[in-house]
This record gives structure tokens, sequence and C-alpha cells, in this order.
């Protein structure tokens, strides 16, 4: 197997950080200083943080999650990023009946990479939930995204993403919750 050059490693990921620091305007906001996104998504199942970069493993069960979120520009290491607060319901059906949720939550997305009006980035933020299940067995779960998106014109944005919600294991039961998912927002 051949051998990782760690030196290299970190200079090319410092290096790439940079990049998105170039642009004048924040890659989310353009010239505006917030926006209004609202998601739609499939569940992909329970089980692990992979399941955000690999969908091989995805499991589509009856749920859909459904949020709002409410962002504003910032800075993260240079990188563009936007602070957002999220409200949303996750709607589970059939055999997935007791796997429903309404959460809030604040959240930091950063774009690590940019290209035109394109940009990918990830995610992380802390939310509450109304209940506990049989998935989490915590009030409190972790947002893990990762996201691609596109701005049309300067108002208006279009993203896919994935999302992994679940408590760090702080309890026994941590299965965790996947989504796949679009979103369109408005900025102003």
């Amino acid at each position: 197997m051949p051998r990782i050059n760690m030196k290299k490693l970190i200079a090319v990921f410092f290096i790439t950080l940079t990049i998105p620091a170039m642009a004048e305007n924040n890659i989310f906001f353009g010239d505006n200083d917030n926006a209004i996104t609202l998601y739609g998504a499939q569940s992909t199942g329970s089980g692990t943080l992979l399941k955000l970069i690999y969908p091989g493993i995805w499991d589509f069960y009856p749920q859909t999650l459904l949020f709002a979120q409410y962002s504003q520009p910032m800075q993260f290491f240079r990188l563009d990023s936007r602070l957002n607060l999220n409200i949303g319901q996750n709607i589970a059906y059939k055999s997935s009946s007791g796997l429903s949720f309404f959460g809030m939550g604040i959240s930091i997305d950063s774009a690590l990479l940019q290209y035109d009006d394109w940009y990918m980035g990830i995610g992380i933020g802390p939310f509450m939930r109304n209940n506990m299940d049989r998935w989490v067995e915590s009030r409190l779960v972790f947002e893990e995204k990762v996201f691609i998106g596109k701005n049309f014109a300067n108002n208006w944005h279009f993203e896919i993403f994935t999302v992994h919600f679940s408590n760090g294991n702080f309890t026994k039961k941590n299965e965790g919750f996947n989504f796949f998912g679009a979103g369109f927002g408005y900025k102003f």
C-alpha cells in the first residue's frame, strides 16, 4: 500500500481552504444579507454517519423531513459560511410510526468548494427535539450535513443535501436519522 505524505496532504488542504476567501461576496448571499430556504427530504434509514456520503448503504424508510431555515452570512476560518436557525418536522409513516419529531436548532454551513454560482459544503449544529424515540434516546441531537448548491440570478438558490441527526453516543441507543433531499431558497 502506498504511503501518504501527510505534510503534502495538509498543505493541499490549507491551500484549498483559502480559495473561497478570494471571492468578494459570500457565495450563499451575493449582495444580500438574509436568506429563507425550504427543504424537503426522504429518510435513508437509521445508522451510521457514513450514510452522508455513501448512497450504496441507504435504506429508504417511510419518513419525510420538512424544515425551514433562516440564514445570515458569516465567515468561518475564512470560508464563506452562513449561520442558520432551523425549524423542522419529521413525519413517520407505517412501520416507522413513533419516530416523528418536531425540532429546532442552530447550525453553521460552510462552502468548502466554489465555482461560478455553484458551491459544495458541510454543516453542523445542535438541535432540540420534542420527544425521544426508539432510534435516539435523547432530545438533544446534532446535525451533520453535506450539500451542493446553485445560485440563480441574484435572489434564488437550489440545493441537494444529505443530513444525519444523532446524539454522538451520549446514550446507549443512538441509531441516528439520515435523510436525502432538496431545498429552494430566496435571498433578500
